[in-house]
């Protein structure tokens, strides 16, 4: 589903409040952030733009500066709503943007070295948020030769992570994002196998954890994965029956994580068993008090 971005009040909508919230346990990775513009095409890494700069930004932190979501770390592009959303890529921002995009970096990149390829609007930003960044656009156009050359020159002296680790660190953030906690990396354990071309499974010691999907660039949980996510305390569903369908209804739920919102994933407990796990209809809220309607599309259970 598109996320129109197209006015300043955009910047309060809820699911645009949500990613810069859960920014906040994201992390980068490696000996340098290079701060680059964002682009219309999405995701960002199938534009001119964004081509032209992964010739020599591979292997680093890339952080991906745009408004109204702030930032994009380039392992969550592909991640909803960031990769459905439609905004002018002008550069000319207000007073707000810049303020909120700024200090979305800034909690972001912490005391880590900067590397800003920006110009315009986006080097406002970068110039009155970030201290001591090495800024490699000097005429304005982020893709000339000149600015990738001292783009280049700039990276020579930070070491590259390895594919091995920028993999792991993507599904891992990809995790703390949607479940909304740095231990949410629980559901990555070291040692997991990711199979699959377009949907991708992921697999601990021959167990399925969860799905990640390719449309919105989220989990879908199986019921390893609900176990895991029962442990964190987070994202749970309470019924004291046995759950016999795929549709878990209002009424049957006597209990639910507040923070919960229609289209979560959530694990379903009858006491501390995991017994199902799916994807919400209402909100933990709303399911607590409704007296009709669906509150979770089951995708698996314990038959028996």
């Amino acid at each position: 589903m598109e996320v129109i971005c197209v006015t300043e009040q955009a910047i309060h909508r809820p699911e645009v409040r949500r990613w810069r919230e859960r920014m906040r346990h994201l992390e980068p990775q490696g000996e340098v952030v290079v701060v680059i513009p964002c682009s219309m095409r999405k995701p960002y890494s199938q534009s001119k733009s964004h081509l032209v700069f992964m010739r020599a930004t591979k292997g680093y932190q890339e952080a991906i500066l745009t408004s109204p979501f702030g930032i994009c770390p380039r392992e969550m592009e592909k991640t909803y709503p960031i990769q459905s959303y439609d905004v002018s890529t002008t550069g000319d921002w207000s007073e707000e943007e810049i303020d909120v995009t700024g200090e979305c970096l800034r909690e972001y990149v912490k005391d880590l070295p900067v590397v800003a390829h920006v110009a315009g609007g986006y080097r406002e930003t970068c110039e009155k948020y970030l201290e001591n960044a090495v800024y490699t656009c000097k005429d304005g156009k982020t893709t000339s030769p000149e600015s990738m050359h001292n783009l280049r020159t700039a990276l020579k002296s930070y070491s590259k992570i390895r594919d091995k680790d920028k993999n792991l660190k993507k599904l891992r953030s990809i995790a703390r994002y949607q479940f909304n906690g740095k231990d949410a990396d629980s559901l990555i354990l070291d040692g997991s196998r990711i199979t699959g071309r377009f949907n991708r499974r992921v697999i601990h010691e021959g167990k399925q954890i969860a799905t990640l999907l390719y449309e919105t660039g989220l989990y879908a949980l199986n019921l390893e994965g609900g176990r895991i996510l029962r442990d964190l305390r987070r994202s749970w569903v309470e019924i004291d029956f046995d759950l016999k369908t795929n549709t878990l209804f209002a009424p049957g739920v006597v209990d639910a994580h507040p923070d919960i919102l229609p289209g979560d994933e959530v694990v379903i407990l009858r006491q501390t068993d995991v017994v199902g796990v799916g994807k919400t209809v209402l909100s933990g809220e709303e399911m607590k008090k409704a007296v009709k309607g669906v509150a979770v599309r089951v995708r698996h259970r314990i038959k028996g």
